[in-house]
């Protein structure tokens, strides 16, 4: 399957009109990063629905439809994530996370937050103020792989058992995830298209838009970063309470970023404020955890009808892993991925995709909902909700086919591709966007800065 016909089947999952197709301008052919699987292709398609879906927004708010180009090289650089603070590239790896070697298989540890390391140590007997890699790999040795997936996961905790293909396609999770389309677009309340300012020919298409991003890690930073990057007001809203990755550096570009903690009384009526000019509220928060605070989608709805609420999880809705937290490198283990790689590579020792693939195709098809379906909005009226996961996204991503030879290939040069800029991190240098319009200039209106460096409210 090419990518256009690629692009076209996700297209069509939103309901959004075919004629707009043929603006896509698609540039490049897999494999462009050493990889078995299609992951320029999905950076692309992604990257490329999301922008044709703001452009198809624009030309609903009245002007003429524009040109969308992605290059497949420039889209998979910039899904690698890579970036560098006054000239050093940071370590986004915590030393307790990887793959560990179990008594019949292997487990994968995502220990990037330290209560998530603590709880892990602490499961296997160590004393996390003393404990060493080591240590952990003595320990996880005397643990059945499933046995220790499954003890982490009651203890909301995370990690996950490597698996191949078949043994995922034979778990009730994964049949749920086959069961489901790649993403859902679903009216949850009525209410009127809304009102939105004018939009001149040559403005980005989702000028005048304020998006409230409620997410933290990685998936659901790049979908409001991308959404910025088309134009929208996108305010990053942090707890105080709970700590963030390094790559936050990266994701916060193009947003202004407060911090409100929704714990407090004080806390939620500021968000309830923010939420009555919002025209999309995007969370990726454990399942459940805003509804529990009054904030789950159909209330959002309730308290500003015509609002568009994208929400991300890690296993779907469906299934009995849908309330488990995860990440990426965690869903490439469970689902078959790891494995994969290193049965293209010969030695049949597992390996992770060249980037989180995963989070960053997701990040963008939440973008690509978002605007899909202010579309519907306009169109239709109502209110909506759009729901992402990652194991959905690795679901379509399997389904794309395999790279014969992709591991062969080289990493591309990213120089030339690259952005150097102030930010309250540092010297930020990083990818600059890969979707391109016709007429309006994609990029970042505000430089990426620290949480809480505004104060938790629209300009």
């Amino acid at each position: 399957m090419d990518n256009t016909r690629t692009v076209a089947a996700i297209w069509a999952l939103a309901g959004l009109p075919e004629a707009a197709l043929a603006e896509l301008a698609l540039t490049g052919q897999d494999p462009v990063v050493p990889s078995s699987f299609a992951v320029g292709q999905a950076a692309q398609a992604s990257m490329a629905v999301a922008a044709l879906a703001a452009a198809e927004f624009g030309h609903a708010r009245g002007v003429a439809r524009q040109r969308v180009a992605v290059d497949m090289v420039h889209a998979a650089l910039e899904c690698t994530g890579w970036f560098s603070l006054d000239g050093q590239a940071p370590d986004l790896w915590d030393a307790f996370s990887g793959l560990y070697r179990c008594a019949d298989g292997h487990v994968r540890l995502h220990a990037n937050f330290a209560h998530h390391r603590e709880g892990a140590l602490r499961l296997l007997g160590l004393d996390p103020a003393t404990a060493q890699r080591s240590d952990a790999e003595r320990a996880l040795l005397g643990w059945r792989a499933l046995d220790f997936e499954q003890a982490t996961a009651e203890r909301g905790l995370v990690a996950t058992a490597l698996r191949s293909f078949d043994q995922w396609d034979a778990t009730p999770q994964a049949q749920a995830v086959a069961a489901q389309p790649l993403l859902t677009l679903t009216r949850i309340g009525d209410a009127p298209p809304r009102a939105l300012p004018p939009l001149s020919a040559d403005a980005l298409p989702l000028d005048g838009l304020r998006v409230l991003d409620l997410t933290r890690i990685l998936a659901g930073p790049v979908g409001g970063r991308a959404l910025a990057a088309l134009g929208a007001e996108v305010l990053l809203v942090n707890s105080p309470n709970l700590p963030n990755i390094a790559a936050i550096a990266d994701t916060s570009r193009g947003k202004r970023s407060a911090q409100v903690d929704l714990r407090t009384d004080a806390g939620q009526a500021r968000l309830r404020a923010l939420l009555a000019d919002a025209h999309v509220f995007s969370q990726g928060y454990r399942p459940g955890g805003l509804a529990a605070l009054g904030f789950g989608p159909e209330a959002l709805a309730a308290l500003r009808p015509g609002l568009v609420c994208v929400s991300l999880t890690a296993y779907g809705a469906q299934g009995p892993w849908a309330a488990r937290r995860g990440f990426d490198s965690l869903l490439q283990t469970a689902m078959g991925f790891n494995h994969a790689e290193g049965e293209a590579a010969g030695d049949g020792k597992p390996r992770p995709m060249p980037m989180q693939i995963l989070d960053e195709a997701s990040g963008f098809l939440m973008a690509f909902g978002a605007a899909a379906a202010l579309w519907r909005q306009q169109r239709e009226g109502g209110s909506w909700h759009v729901q992402v996961s990652l194991a959905q996204t690795a679901h379509w991503l399997r389904g794309l086919g395999r790279v014969p030879g992709g591991l062969q290939a080289g990493m591309p040069e990213r120089t030339p591709f690259l952005d150097t800029t102030a930010s309250g991190f540092g010297e930020l240098c990083a990818v600059r966007p890969a979707m391109q319009l016709g007429r309006a200039q994609v990029g970042y209106r505000h430089p990426s800065m620290p949480p809480g460096s505004h104060p938790p409210a629209w300009t």
